[in-house]
């Protein structure tokens, strides 16, 4: 093959490449134009009429929240809802976010010790903008080696949901809800309809909800109703044996116990010598055998 053959050959493959590239994106586009922006917009309304009610009916929701090096952090949801949204042609995000009030009459009193520890608890604070530190102790170096400490401040709680032409998807996050720290789950264009936005609702409400409880496959929900009834089975069968063997063994002690008393019985009624009457005596065991069989049955 000569080289302007293989220089063609290249310029196809190249070619090719690039036209699948660009069918793949304008699929992707289509499918952020004609499901992921129309969902987003459906989510962006559903949520507005969800902050509205919150702010009238303003539940109070109690959240617990563990905090490393210092305990739980007790607060109480502020109904102060923002909520935006961000347009680009390719891509939608909607922001919500409100306050969660630390209560500091119910949180803990915690006494660090040592500047590694009180380092790592103020840290902690400091990354979820919390106050709260009293009365601490410094060495020569002017390092703090001691202090208490009692959580003050607001915990912000927000929302994120994205979707863009690129992934084809609506990311969820979620960051300081069930626990500080952001939860993540990325949502198909199929998932978008009312139960999802039912259990985003929930979720951000602090209701019960399945938002984060994922969908056994068929396969997966076979595999274990198969092994459940390989279980039972299993189980059944040891019962069934399990009685067979105590039977057995119930009839085995009755006759090892009607043995021992005819071995009784023999060496009881055993003729001293051959020369004593051996007619009268066999007829003697053969009778009290008889009696022994029908009292064990």
């Amino acid at each position: 093959m000569g080289l302007l053959d293989e220089l063609e050959q290249e310029a196809q493959k190249l070619k090719a490449s690039s036209d699948e590239a660009a069918k793949r994106k304008a699929e992707r586009e289509a499918i952020f134009r004609t499901k992921l922006d129309p969902g987003m917009v459906a989510l962006f309304e559903y949520l507005t009429k969800l902050v509205a009610s919150l702010k009238v009916l303003q539940p109070k929701k109690q959240l617990r929240f563990d905090l490393t090096g210092y305990g739980e952090i007790v607060g109480y949801v502020e109904h102060e809802y923002d909520l935006q949204v961000n347009q680009q042609p390719d891509s939608k995000e909607i922001t919500l976010s409100y306050p969660c009030l630390v209560a500091n009459e119910e949180c803990p009193t915690v006494e660090v010790q040592g500047a590694t520890k009180v380092a790592t608890v103020s840290a902690a604070f400091q990354r979820y903008h919390l106050g709260g530190m009293l009365d601490p102790k410094k060495d020569v170096t002017n390092q703090i080696t001691s202090a208490k400490f009692k959580a003050k401040g607001r915990i912000i709680q927000t929302a994120t949901f994205s979707a863009d032409a690129d992934s084809a998807v609506i990311k969820l996050s979620f960051t300081n809800f069930d626990a500080l720290g952001t939860a993540t789950k990325n949502v198909p264009p199929s998932q978008l309809n009312e139960t999802l936005f039912d259990d985003i609702g929930r979720y951000i409400a602090h209701e019960p909800n399945g938002l984060f409880r994922e969908a056994l496959s068929d396969t997966y929900r076979n595999q274990l109703r198969t092994k459940v009834q390989q279980e039972q089975i299993k189980r059944r069968w040891e019962t069934k044996i399990s009685k067979q063997q105590e039977s057995e063994l119930d009839q085995l002690k009755k006759e090892q116990s009607l043995a021992a008393k005819f071995n009784k019985l023999v060496s009881k009624d055993k003729p001293a010598t051959a020369s004593d009457k051996p007619a009268e005596n066999s007829s003697t065991w053969l009778d009290r055998l008889k009696g022994l069989v029908k009292k064990d049955k």
